[in-house]
């Protein structure tokens, strides 16, 4: 079996993507484990996972690193915001914000397994009702939420909490901002916005065919 680190803390199994099981023994949604060398790994599923097909598709740079703190919002039942525990592994947090309370009955039996990954059943429109509950600037936002406003969303997730320097992350669902538009014209309008309000586009990356109608952004502050 070959093992390759690809990022720190992440890894190709095989050439499979993967991360170390932060909760050795546990799957979250049915993923395969496989032990090597003493370490037990989670094989990743790219289609299952924005960040996951991102990292497929050539994301170059991984911001989210053991140690790092991530404010991750859109949640859902856990399934990338466990890899993403695993990544920053005991010394990082990731704070875990889902709207939708079916879902986090789910997200909250994959906390219970990882002391790092803490759970908030929240609005990410309302990143007011959240602050205490952070209590910190974080070095990541990462969004997956689908929603109309959802650049919005991330402007004021980031201006409430990311440290400078920082970077976010966001997968941008055409068809959630509009179903009759054409999708590459929402990406344009997308970048304008995001650039207008102080952000550096770092990489973009088509996440098709593992997501249709995806466009991933990589972003910094401009300076």
């Amino acid at each position: 079996m070959r093992i390759e680190k690809q990022f720190d803390g992440v890894f190709r199994v095989d050439g499979k993507l993967a991360t170390e099981n932060l909760a050795p023994g546990k799957k979250v949604y049915g993923e395969r484990l496989v032990r090597e060398g003493g370490k037990e790994y989670r094989l990743w599923e790219p289609s299952r996972s924005k960040l996951g097909a991102a990292i497929s598709k050539g994301l170059k740079e991984l911001a989210i690193r053991p140690g790092a703190s991530v404010l991750y919002l859109g949640a859902a039942n856990g399934t990338t915001a466990s890899h993403v525990s695993d990544i920053v592994g005991k010394n990082g947090t990731v704070y875990a914000v889902e709207f939708s309370a079916v879902s986090m009955r789910d997200l909250i039996s994959v906390c219970e397994t990882r002391e790092n990954l803490l759970p908030l059943l929240n609005d990410a429109r309302l990143p007011q009702e959240y602050k205490d509950s952070v209590g910190e600037k974080v070095d990541v936002v990462f969004e997956d939420v689908a929603d109309k406003s959802q650049i919005e969303i991330l402007i004021s997730n980031c201006e409430m909490f990311l440290k400078d320097g920082g970077v976010a992350m966001i997968a941008v669902k055409a068809r959630c901002m509009d179903s009759t538009e054409a999708p590459a014209r929402i990406f344009q309008r997308v970048e304008r916005q995001l650039l207008d309000n102080g952000f550096e586009i770092v990489q973009k990356i088509d996440l098709e065919p593992l997501e249709i109608d995806h466009e991933f952004f990589v972003l910094k502050r401009a300076k």
